[in-house]
Parts: C-alpha cells; sequence; structure tokens
C-alpha cells in the first residue's frame, strides 16, 4: 500500500541532501507515518549491505608522485576559505540526518517490541504454557532461551500470571510471560541483553507511552527486562518492582 502523503525527496533526505528546514518535514512525516519511517529503515539497510561490495580503488605509485607533485606546487587559493559555511552546513545536516537514522532504528526497535506484546493480545492462544503456578511456567522455558530468569510470587498481589511463550526479537529468543491485573494484560519480555536492546531503551527505568501502551524496562543480571501494558504507570512500575526484586 502506498503513502499518499510521502514525501519525494526522502532518498535526498537519507543522502543528506536536503536543508534543515526540509529534513524537519521529512522528519515529521516519518514520526507520523510507520511505512515510510519503513521504508527509511529498509533504504539504510540496503546502503548497509551495498557498501562491502563497493570496489576500492588503489592508485600505482606512479600514480600518487603525480599527485603529490601537483598537489606540492599549488598554492592555496584565498577564495577556498568561502567554503568553510558550505563545509560546516553539510557537516550539520550529516550530523542530523545521522542521529535521525539512530533516532528511527531505536523507533523500529521499540514498535518491534510492542508488536510482541499487540500479536500475544491478538493471537487465539495467548500463552504457549498455561499456568498461574511460576514453578510451572519457568521451567517449561529450558532449553528453549539460553538464559535463566526467576518470577516473583504473585498470591495476594492483585496480579495473576496467566503463563508465558517463546518470542523472538532481531532473530534472538526470549520469554514472555503474560500477567493479568483485572480487565489488563501485561507482558514481561526478558531477553539477553544487547547493544541494541540498550540503545533501543537508553535512559532510566521509567515508565513511558508508545502507542498507546506503557513501557518499562531495566537491565539486570545481563538480561533485559520489558513490560508493556495499558495498565495505568502505576501498576506498570509495581509490577517491574516486584520482577526487579526478583531478579536482584
Amino acid at each position: 500500500m502506498h503513502c499518499d502523503a510521502r514525501p519525494a525527496n526522502l532518498g535526498a533526505y537519507l543522502d543528506g541532501e536536503l536543508s534543515l528546514e526540509q529534513i524537519a518535514v521529512v522528519q515529521k512525516h516519518l514520526e507520523d507515518c510507520p511505512r515510510c519511517a519503513t521504508e527509511i529503515a529498509e533504504l539504510v539497510r540496503l546502503k548497509q549491505s551495498l557498501r562491502p561490495a563497493r570496489g576500492r580503488f588503489t592508485p600505482t605509485a606512479e600514480f600518487r608522485r603525480k599527485v603529490q607533485s601537483q598537489v606540492a606546487v599549488r598554492k592555496p587559493r584565498r577564495w577556498s576559505l568561502r567554503l568553510i559555511p558550505a563545509i560546516a552546513a553539510i557537516a550539520a545536516m550529516l550530523f542530523v540526518a545521522i542521529a535521525w537514522i539512530a533516532y528511527s532504528r531505536r523507533t523500529d526497535d521499540l514498535a518491534e517490541i510492542v508488536d510482541l506484546h499487540i500479536n500475544a493480545l491478538a493471537s487465539t492462544n495467548l500463552v504457549d504454557v498455561v499456568s498461574t503456578d511460576r514453578h510451572t511456567v519457568k521451567p517449561w522455558f529450558t532449553g528453549k532461551i539460553p538464559f535463566t530468569f526467576d518470577l516473583p510470587e504473585f498470591a495476594g498481589t492483585g496480579y495473576t500470571l496467566l503463563g508465558g511463550r517463546l518470542v523472538y526479537f532481531h532473530q534472538r529468543p526470549g520469554a514472555q510471560l503474560i500477567v493479568a491485573l483485572r480487565q489488563h494484560k501485561i507482558s514481561v519480555l526478558i531477553f539477553q541483553d544487547s547493544p541494541d536492546m540498550t540503545q533501543a531503551f537508553a535512559g532510566p527505568a521509567r515508565v513511558s507511552r508508545r502507542n498507546y501502551f506503557g513501557i518499562e524496562s531495566w537491565q539486570s543480571q545481563e538480561l533485559r527486562f520489558v513490560v508493556i501494558s495499558d495498565a495505568d504507570p502505576a501498576a506498570i512500575e509495581t509490577l517491574s518492582q516486584s520482577f526487579q526484586r526478583a531478579n536482584q
């Protein structure tokens, strides 16, 4: 499906060929349009994949001597100083573009994490292992994921463990625990921590919003925990704290 509002200069944006005003317009559209943001991410991945295939020119010794001799006899031209503002502007544009690519990648990772929660809610099988007993759910993951974790005690807390399922993030296996709080379903995602996970959830652990869902994330024992739900932030934080205590 084509985006009717797709900017015609996405390629120029990716190549750092736009003015700061044009960059701001494109960025605003990308914030509101996951389709175009995904297209940008795909273009970035394509450029990265093509980069190693680019041939390198290796000059001969004679060619280097000719270039060096020509450079040595030429005097700097006074008007070359006029290029400094242009070079500075280009550098600023590239900085903004690179920062945006990093932000876009972080946004994509967050979206992928949120999708795991949405997919579970939309699935006919909410969990792969159905049990309210943490001593049943935890052993089910043995041999399915390359790490272990602990679950808190849910009795008397108002939270109910519904079970768990195996999920993947960047092709790496992880655990998704589903916890109920009244009419709300809460996902607790656990993965081995990695640079991309750290980048996606940079900053202190706190409840932030993403697509109407509250998200809290933290790192502990080389594991990355992510709690997602449409429940109120206090409920998400309370459950997060119980997992933090259980995995200290």
